[in-house]
Parts: structure tokens; sequence; C-alpha cells
């Protein structure tokens, strides 16, 4: 399964996403924003770093990159597209996602590993998890507060679009402890931790996150 990586000026995790999707046991193919050519790729990850230096807002350019125009067109087709980061904003400046990502309520840099609570194990990229299960990832931001009205995050809850929540202690002030949320179809999902950094016990502080990459590939080969 080809799995596109996009890399934006100013991407830092996207080697890092590619490396995880192929552990996973997918082919990680490398995206350019400013082409409009996804390489016929099975679903998308947009990663982290500070697209734009982020400039604006926090993923504001990046959403209105070429590539991106492609992505909204044929996410709204049903292909699969992970936002991790600074990737969760763009999907949410692009109109892809709902809410807005902004200043860390403490006016500061988090970077920790983080304990997310899974509150759905039914979407494309969350599949081998279980719900309720706790998962350990590292988080790394400065504009992480995932925000939004009361009335929108109501409905996200009644909808049951909230996919993770922080869990022993909210790094970011996120509202109502919201690490990530997902499309109405579940197959676009987008969460600030980082599970591309959790995917190797020498290297990170689990190997939780390496099940974001093997459930998009199960939910692919099964569609």
């Amino acid at each position: 399964m080809r799995i596109g990586v996009i890399t934006f000026p100013g991407s830092l995790d996207d080697v890092d996403a590619a490396r995880a999707v192929r552990l996973a046991g997918g082919e990680p193919v490398m995206l350019w924003h400013g082409d409009h050519d996804l390489k016929d790729v099975d679903a998308v990850v947009l990663p982290g770093g500070f697209s734009y230096g982020d400039y604006l807002r926090a993923g504001a350019i990046a959403a209105r990159s070429p590539l991106m125009q492609d992505v909204v067109a044929a996410a709204e087709q049903g292909l699969p597209v992970l936002g991790i980061c600074n990737g969760f904003q763009v999907l949410c400046e692009a109109g892809l996602l709902p809410g807005a990502l902004t200043r860390n309520s403490h006016l500061h840099f988090r970077n920790r590993d983080q304990v997310l609570v899974v509150e759905r194990a039914d979407t494309t990229w969350t599949q081998d998890f279980t719900e309720g299960q706790r998962i350990l990832v590292p988080v790394k931001n400065g504009e992480g507060r995932y925000v939004g009205s009361d009335a929108d995050l109501d409905r996200l809850e009644g909808e049951g679009r909230v996919v993770f929540r922080y869990a022993d202690g909210n790094p970011n002030g996120s509202s109502r402890d919201i690490a990530g949320v997902a499309s109405e179809n579940g197959r676009v999902v987008g969460l600030m931790p980082h599970p591309e950094h959790a995917i190797e016990d020498l290297t990170g502080p689990s190997t939780d996150g390496l099940g974001f990459f093997t459930s998009v590939l199960k939910a692919v080969v099964s569609a």
C-alpha cells in the first residue's frame, strides 16, 4: 500500500512519518506541497513541523498550497488522511476537520511523553486500538490548544468524533482534554501528539504509535 507523506517548507517530521509507514509494512511516497500530483497513493499523512514558519496562523499558508487542494478533493471522495501536530493544524485550516489550534494556555512550548485515551477505535487510523486503551506518545507543540465553541464541541461529542483525549494532565489547555478528532466518516483524523515518534523501543517511549500506520494499511486492504 502506498502512503503519501507531504513535505511543506518547514516540515520536520516527514522523514519520521515515512519511516513509520515503512515499519508498518507500507510503501512511503514523498509528496511535495507545490505539486498537483498525489501519485496515486492510498492514503496521506501530513507531518509535524512549522510549515511556512507558522506565519499568519500555524498551518494557514500550508492549507492553501497546490497539493492541499488535491488532498481536500480526494478526502471528500474518501481518501484516508492523517494530520499530526502541524498537520492537524493544516487540516483544520483547510476545513477538513472542525475547530482550531491556538497558543498553549500556559504560553510555553510543551515537550514530553503523553498518555492518551483512545475514545474511538473504529476510524481508519485507529482500528488496531481498543476503545478506552491508554497509549503513550510524545507531544511537542507551542500552539496545540484545541478550541471550539461550546455548540461545536457539544456536536463533536454527540457525534462521537473525539478520537483521543489527554490523560494524566492536559499539556496545552485543550478544551475538554481533546487531543484528536475525526471527520464525519472517520477517514480523516488529526491529533497534536506524535505517533511517528513512538514506533520503536530504541527511540520512543513506547511502540504504541505504530498502530496508526498498521490501522490504515488494514483499512485500505479491506476497503
